[in-house]
């Protein structure tokens, strides 16, 4: 068992800066990468959903019973690294508001599917999560990634993508447990 709350987030982490990794991304294209989701379908987000498709990248969920990539320690050191599971959460928690505003709501990360499959479950997400586990999307779109304990992983960001677009992105995204809600704002702002 762990000895931290997963849905907690502590209050001493790192804040991450915008390094401009994500500068490029405004206008770009989503590419056309079909990715496994946790639906057992294939996804192609650059012809999914209408009107409004919004992907939260995030680097890994981390699971009750296992300590975190390099340890609590390690993994909390990392700026942007810890909230996988309170930003999940929020986005749950937020779904129906999402959905009436037009909507769908991806996550994707590195780790294979049926590892996804098993957040999925337990914290009763009512969307699909993508797994991007070679970096095929990550890499089209020169997203910004790190590595932690030889593992390369995506930095936490948020795409919001219309007509295959993307119109908006935030970078970084931190507090992670708080990004569902700056989402539904800028949506809300564009006459949602």
């Amino acid at each position: 068992m762990r000895a931290d709350n997963l849905h907690a987030l502590p209050d001493d982490l790192p804040v991450p800066q915008d390094d401009g990794a994500c500068d490029h991304l405004p206008g770009a294209r989503l590419p056309p990468i079909a990715l496994r989701a946790t639906s057992g379908e294939s996804v192609a987000l650059s012809e999914a959903g209408t009107p409004w498709v919004v992907v939260y990248c995030y680097p890994r969920t981390g699971k009750p019973d296992q300590e975190p990539l390099g340890g609590t320690q390690a993994w909390n050191a990392l700026p942007g690294a810890r909230g996988c599971t309170p930003q999940s959460c929020a986005y749950r928690d937020h779904h129906a508001e999402l959905h009436a505003l037009g909507a769908t709501v991806y996550g994707l990360s590195t780790q294979d599917t049926e590892y996804q499959r098993e957040a999925v479950e337990r914290l009763h997400l009512p969307f699909p999560l993508l797994s991007d586990a070679r970096l095929a999307f990550a890499g089209a779109l020169r997203l910004p990634t790190f590595v932690a304990a030889g593992q390369e992983l995506i930095r936490r960001l948020t795409l919001i993508a219309r007509d295959g677009r993307i119109e908006k992105v935030f970078y970084p995204v931190y507090p992670a447990d708080s990004d569902a809600e700056h989402v539904m704002a800028w949506l809300a702002a564009q006459g949602c």
